[in-house]
């Protein structure tokens, strides 16, 4: 098959994917977006049915178009939001080629741009935008062998209770997946254990405004790194039933057994960190704290929002608290299964260049890498804390468009720098090389 070319190629057409397509189009840029299944098919096949957005529809969408049949307070499901970058995809008229897989992008040697070779053959591009997204290996910790008996499931995997089989269930991680999975199993009649490591857990509402809305009037937000020690420290927050606020002392109310960090597995019994009493505790303290802020925000601006004390008043400690499980002997517990919800590890063994570190980490600063003419997007923290949410991943992507207009520009003028002098593009003139 001939090759084909393109100037731009974006990999992956989730919510970076599409967002990168509106904005190089905005530029003129010609660009063709390839993803290997469907748009935004992680939210449709890699999540459980009653999964939605964790922030509310006002906020959870790019500037240009608005959910179809929800109020702004609404949580969007998840196939609501696929709907919805299906439909965003239209209105740009994004060039997006589905059930194209790219298996590797090398530099071209001797000529500028990358060779990408696919399902769908080869292409060569100018540029190339990862827009994979972080949410790309799900990662079991290898501590209970699949020789245990147990079954055993990814938080991407779950769908609902009633793939399980009977019996209790031990959820591990205490973000917001882990923590509406286990609430869903809990619900459906079965015993769970939810382990439960270092979390923030925002306020889901306070005085009236939700909690992007704090993080927002905060500066939150545009936080550009994470606190020391918090890079992998996950936010505990819910847009189930309406959205409420996660409360782990309420959780254990409703019949949840909490405990530390899942430590190991040795002949039948699992053991768990000392560490859920400070957990917890640390939790709480990034929830008042954020109550604290919110508070002076509106004594600061003088603002009309009514007082909510109620929401400074905790639960009394349960017993998974005053005396926490150390060791769980799963069969004794009635435990036949575990979902892991401990996140994910991104995949770029398709992106043979120079652009990651000794862990395999990209080498990037805002989407630029190391790698000239290699970007990405939708990595977490990639400008700031909101870059791995919807509205945060559209704003990265007009950062990463200017910097290829940029980098066109440069060339362009390398070209008509060439024509003038009767030189070669990217070849040298007068001893100076072109462009320079």
């Amino acid at each position: 098959m001939a090759s084909q070319e393109v100037e731009v190629l974006v990999v992956g057409a989730g919510q970076a994917g599409i967002a990168m397509s509106e904005h190089l189009s905005d530029r003129g840029i010609s660009h063709l977006v390839l993803e290997r299944d469907r748009i935004a098919e992680r939210w449709r096949s890699m999540r459980w049915d009653s999964l939605v957005a964790n922030g509310p529809a006002w906020h959870d969408r790019f500037p240009g178009l608005e959910f179809t049949g929800l109020e702004p307070g609404d949580f969007a499901s998840k196939e609501q939001v696929a709907d919805y970058f299906e439909a965003y995809a239209a209105k740009i008229d994004a060039p997006v080629r589905c059930g194209v897989e790219v298996t590797s992008v090398r530099r071209k040697a001797g000529a500028p741009g990358f060779r990408v070779e696919t399902s769908d053959g080869h292409f060569d591009a100018r540029y190339v935008v990862a827009a994979t997204g972080p949410f790309q290996k799900p990662v079991i910790p290898a501590v209970v062998p699949e020789s245990s008996g147990l079954v055993q499931l990814h938080s991407s995997s779950y769908r609902n209770p009633e793939q399980l089989p009977d019996g209790g269930v031990l959820v591990v991680g205490a973000g917001s997946s882990g923590v509406q999975i286990a609430a869903e199993i809990q619900c459906s009649g079965r015993q769970v254990h939810l382990s439960v490591g270092p979390h923030d857990r925002p306020p889901r509402s306070y005085r009236g405004r939700d909690f992007c809305w704090w993080l927002g009037v905060l500066g939150m937000w545009d936080a550009s790194t994470p606190a020391q020690g918090a890079e992998h420290v996950t936010i505990a927050v819910s847009g189930a039933d309406g959205g409420h606020t996660v409360d782990f002392r309420a959780l254990a109310e409703e019949g949840i057994k909490l405990t530390g960090r899942t430590l190991s597995f040795d002949n039948g019994t699992i053991s768990f960190a000392a560490d859920l009493r400070d957990n917890i505790a640390n939790g709480d303290a990034h929830y008042l704290g954020l109550l604290d802020e919110a508070d002076a925000y509106v004594e600061r601006n003088g603002l009309d929002l009514p007082e909510e004390p109620g929401a400074r008043m905790l639960r009394p400690d349960p017993e998974s608290l005053t005396d926490p499980i150390l060791e769980l002997e799963l069969a004794g517990a009635g435990i036949r299964s575990i979902v892991w919800a401990t996140g994910f590890a991104v995949d770029y063994g398709w992106l043979q260049v120079d652009a990651f570190d000794e862990r395999g980490k990209p080498r990037q600063q805002r989407g630029v890498s190391s790698e000239p003419g290699v970007y990405f997007l939708g990595l977490p923290w990639q400008s700031r804390r909101g870059s791995s949410f919807i509205w945060g991943v559209w704003h990265d992507a007009k950062y990463v468009a200017d910097q290829i207009s940029i980098q066109r520009s440069y060339l362009a003028h390398n070209e008509q720098h060439a024509l003038v002098t009767g030189g070669v593009p990217g070849g040298v003139l007068d001893g100076v090389p072109s462009g320079v």
